[in-house]
């Protein structure tokens, strides 16, 4: 198993101390290595027992914080367990959007699917609020990168933009990761709040929980605000671990 590093481990165990507690963590590139095809993305071997072993904490909620509709999440993850779950980067925090925001939806595929057609390789996908423009299987990297900017110029201001890994995903609605956060954390009262991202639209969680006793933990490389970072998934996993031995 994944050693956490001195000063997570320390960080880990003053948020240990406070009751109530959120735990939260986006899947994709946390939870579940990145894939090209997002269907094939699973769980880490040993997410389903730490996720299962904190929600049966007293004190403790568990949630799922996805650019991943609910319900695509649900089904490609397999997780089952008395969490919370926020699809659509916080626009699916109540229920699925309204019809007026689905139409919005769908004719900004209609716009886009032309242009993502091009390119061999790149795909579209159709989120209850967005829609994202997918290059990571795209060999010719300049072909890929051509249709990210198209994308975003086709986008109007009306929309939302949120890059991410190989991928632009465009939103009908302003909510992020980090306004979802806080009003998760607001409804259920919490102490301090800890949240596990990787990616450019994580960065607004990290920026969200400012709390003295909050821990936020980047997965990965590149440049964030969170205050801790482990190098993979499988440290991830290791956090998660080593949080429910200290609430235990």
């Amino acid at each position: 198993m994944s050693a956490v590093p001195a000063d997570l481990d320390e960080a880990l165990t003053a948020f240990a101390r406070q009751r109530p507690l959120l735990v939260a963590s986006d899947y994709d590139g946390v939870l579940a290595r990145l894939q090209n095809d997002p269907a094939a993305a699973v769980p880490e071997p040993g997410v389903a027992e730490a996720l299962a072993r904190l929600s049966r904490i007293e004190g403790v909620t568990v949630a799922l914080v996805s650019g991943r509709g609910v319900a695509d999440l649900r089904t490609t993850s397999g997780l089952s367990g008395d969490f919370r779950w926020v699809g659509s980067h916080g626009a699916e925090f109540d229920g699925p959007l309204t019809g007026e925001l689905a139409d919005r939806r769908d004719r900004l595929a209609e716009r886009l699917a032309p242009l993502v057609a091009r390119v061999d390789g790149a795909w579209l996908e159709t989120k209850p609020a967005s829609v994202a423009v997918h290059v990571r299987p795209v060999e010719d990297r300049v072909a890929a990168a051509r249709l990210l900017e198209e994308a975003h110029a086709a986008a109007d201001s009306s929309l939302t933009l949120k890059p991410g890994k190989d991928v632009l995903e465009i939103a009908v609605t302003d909510a992020n990761k980090g306004a979802a956060l806080r009003r998760l954390a607001d409804e259920l009262g919490v102490a301090a709040s800890l949240y596990l991202g990787d990616d450019v639209t994580d960065e607004d969680g990290f920026r969200a929980l400012a709390g003295p006793a909050d821990v936020t933990v980047k997965i990965g490389g590149g440049s964030t605000e969170a205050r801790h970072r482990v190098p993979d998934t499988v440290g991830a996993v290791a956090v998660l671990n080593r949080l429910a031995d200290l609430l235990a």
